[in-house]
């Protein structure tokens, strides 16, 4: 029975991934700080912000299992406003929780992998890692961040049999838009921040089901030569081929209209 870890698993993408994995047959670990065991998932209590909770968190899956084969980091929240006025408190939670409790796991669960020399890690980013996305640009910026890990350190691991990919998921339906943290200080400068962030929660409210993005990292995790990038929705596919293909002013541009 192989076995995948996902962080984040108590709800919405990650959870639907977690019974997407018992259902075919895998034995499933989810970290998070609010989750419950069933009877297809073990819960592990961990914040992946605080390293040796990963490490501990770890720990506890070895000594239930035989090996770590996926591993899928996929918690985080997200903020909204604008940059001028975002504290840097909350600047600094935000990377904290999607970047950094990312690595933190990663560093946790490598060695046994590196040991093994096989293994699979799989990060959750976003659309939104390529097309920045106006007063939602911290979020942006740490799904940036996980890209740019994701790709360097699949040319780290490679020699150890290990493979690093990333999914961007477009808009999802989810809890996640519930629990983000807005902030509509400076409305008298910026007066389109409650226009625009409404226009985006309005997209996630009417998005794709978690079931799907579920979907796409099983695949990630089971295909033979998987991509080290793949985008989840299929209009969402097109938005990031445009941005290959059109010049970078104009996109932006068009992604600013759109807010």
């Amino acid at each position: 029975m192989k076995t995948v870890v996902i962080t984040g698993g108590s709800s919405g993408i990650g959870k639907a991934t977690a019974e997407l994995f018992a259902a075919k047959g895998w034995q499933v670990f989810e970290w998070s700080r609010s989750g419950k065991s069933t009877d297809k998932v073990t819960h592990i209590d961990c914040d992946v912000t605080k390293p040796e909770q990963t490490k501990e968190a770890v720990k506890q899956v070895l000594a239930q299992a035989e090996s770590i084969d996926v591993f899928i980091s996929n918690a985080g929240y997200g903020i909204s406003g604008a940059i001028e006025f975002t504290s840097t408190e909350d600047a600094h939670r935000q990377m904290e929780v999607n970047f950094f409790g990312a690595l933190n796991s990663v560093q946790a669960v490598l060695p046994h992998m590196r040991e093994r020399k096989a293994g699979r890690i799989l990060f959750t980013s976003s659309v939104a890692a390529v097309l920045s996305i106006p007063y939602q640009s911290f979020y942006s910026a740490s799904k940036a961040a996980i890209n740019a890990l994701a790709l360097a350190l699949q040319n780290e691991v490679r020699a150890f049999g290990i493979y690093v990919g990333v999914l961007m998921p477009g808009d999802v339906s989810t809890g996640f838009t519930a629990a983000r943290k807005k902030s509509e200080e400076g409305m008298d400068a910026y007066g389109n921040i409650r226009k625009a962030v409404a226009a985006m929660e309005k997209d996630e409210q009417g998005g794709m089901r978690p079931q799907q993005m579920a979907k796409d990292l099983y695949k990630m995790a089971t295909r033979r030569c998987p991509a080290p990038q793949y985008v989840g929705g299929a209009q969402y596919k097109i938005f990031c081929l445009l941005d290959r293909l059109l010049p970078k002013r104009l996109v932006n541009w068009i992604v600013g209209q759109l807010y």
